[in-house]
């Protein structure tokens, strides 16, 4: 099926950037986030046990600066390509639950009752989108857990990576 584009409903059109205008006219046109969770910390969290201390860690900082924390999830996108061999580069959203149940035992956990926090639920790639949430929440740090095993030394590691592009500080936690 490669080729063809279905067209969204109305209510779910998204607004097309103007290729002409500057980038601050299409900062302008994006959503903009709580105020309450500006230069906060933002820290990505899967559940494991590095995002764990990760989170403890930036937990720790944003009570000691007094600012709120951003917990980031980012859901699984696999290519079409694996399901219906189609030549294109397509993404699909999997159904990821995981993040709903991570946030309900984030929201039962007494250790985040000192700081207020959210948990933003992203799709892509892991890097882009943590350092897309640090901007536009502009985010003091990002804190992520050090990956472990075979895939982080084969395609590199996602605190390795987003240490060399983000534009803000990048903790790495053990």
């Amino acid at each position: 099926m490669a080729g063809h584009e279905f067209p969204e409903p109305a209510d779910r059109k998204r607004q097309v950037a103007d290729p002409t205008a500057t980038p601050q006219a299409a900062e302008e046109t994006r959503q903009s986030c709580d105020p309450a969770f500006k230069h906060g910390v933002v820290v990505g969290f899967d559940g494991s046990t590095s995002s764990e201390r990760a989170l403890a860690y930036a937990i720790g900082m944003a009570y000691r600066s007094g600012s709120g924390l951003i917990i980031v999830h980012v859901a699984n996108r696999l290519p079409t390509t694996v399901w219906a061999g189609c030549e294109p580069p397509v993404f699909v959203d999997v159904p990821d639950h995981r993040t709903e149940v991570l946030g309900l035992e984030l929201a039962c956990a007494d250790y985040l009752s000192e700081v207020p926090w959210i948990l933003v639920e992203r799709g892509g790639d892991i890097c882009h989108e943590l350092e897309e949430v640090g901007r536009e929440y502009e985010a003091d740090a990002i804190v992520v857990g050090s990956t472990h095993g075979i895939v982080g030394r084969i395609f590199g590691s996602v605190a390795g990576r987003l240490a060399r592009r983000a534009r803000r500080p990048v903790i790495v936690i053990p």
